[in-house]
């Protein structure tokens, strides 16, 4: 379902083998909280999509993990930004905006986070909407 998802909006979308349940466990564990089902899904069926340019437009989930941990936890990112508690980020534009589920209230929107001036709005109504606007997108600003 994901991989054709992907695949419709960008032919040319890199897909990846599935990651194993028992890595999707162990990274909930360590992020202290439930990913989304959606991304859950797409995970078992590619260990994430890269899109036009090399853009990893939904990450390794080893990166989904090590990112948000350091989001979370970077002292210099506390000073300079707002807390990321409230978000799951799991991919990017290539040029610094990250993307990002609502974690706290769960939600299925996608949020993009501009790293420029850490403002933090609506990208997408849900995965399967990000997927296919971002890979169909011209450029990497889809967003804006």
């Amino acid at each position: 379902m994901w991989k054709d998802t992907a695949r419709t909006a960008w032919p040319g979308a890199a897909l990846r083998d599935p990651v194993p349940l028992n890595a999707l466990a162990d990274a909930e564990r360590r992020l202290g909280d439930s990913l989304p089902t959606e991304l859950t899904g797409l995970l078992r069926e590619s260990d994430g999509v890269g899109g036009p340019q090399g853009v990893d437009v939904v990450w390794p989930l080893q990166q989904i993990v090590d990112q948000n941990l350091h989001a979370r936890a970077d002292r210099a990112f506390a000073e300079l930004y707002m807390p990321f508690d409230a978000l799951l980020f799991f991919g990017d534009n290539g040029g610094g905006d990250q993307f990002a589920f609502v974690r706290t209230p769960r939600r299925p929107d996608i949020f993009v986070w501009q790293h420029e001036d850490d403002s933090r709005r609506w990208a997408a109504r849900d995965l399967r909407d990000y997927l296919q606007r971002s890979l169909a997108a011209d450029g990497d600003d889809w967003y804006k």
